[in-house]
């Protein structure tokens, strides 16, 4: 069976084809092709093997950089102490709680929202955003991580 899906990529429309004649997926931009994925369906991370780099919220750990056909990355992010205050003009992020103190909270713009474990924020690109509070947070950042598209106002 050969299965093809229409999108846009980075270099303008294209068709994904998969069939069981290419061993592997192929992305088709006019007359150029390009190799998706290997023979494996999927990809495999361990966060505790990752490496925590310092960020306005506190220590993340990214995973999913380097895979072409994820246009996401997945951070686990540890916030111990206040977050910096700070927006992206063109990432989204969704915030996943998985462990929160007793006193967490989000600020997003102007408003403080108390968050718990299980609960789920999206934040659209523009939105100031600050985590308050002790918490460990999954989070989904689309397109993928840019350190160049954090910005701060001069006041935080």
């Amino acid at each position: 069976m050969v299965s093809c899906s229409v999108g846009l990529s980075t270099s303008g429309w294209g068709a994904l084809f998969r069939g069981p004649w290419f061993g592997y997926d192929v992305f088709q931009v006019g007359q150029r092709r390009m190799k998706v994925t290997e023979e494996r369906g999927y990809e495999i991370t361990d966060f505790s093997t990752l490496p925590g780099v310092d960020c306005p919220c506190g220590t993340a750990r990214r995973a999913f950089a380097d895979v072409a056909d994820l246009p996401a990355t997945i951070h686990v992010t540890e916030i111990s102490a206040d977050a910096r205050l700070h927006y992206h003009r063109k990432l989204t992020e969704t915030y996943y709680f998985l462990e929160c103190g007793p006193d967490a909270r989000m600020q997003l713009d102007d408003e403080f929202l108390p968050v718990h474990p299980g609960m789920c924020i999206f934040i659209r690109p523009g939105t100031r955003h600050r985590a308050i509070g002790r918490m460990r947070v999954l989070i989904v950042v689309f397109p993928k991580f840019d350190p160049d598209d954090e910005w701060f106002d001069s006041s935080s």
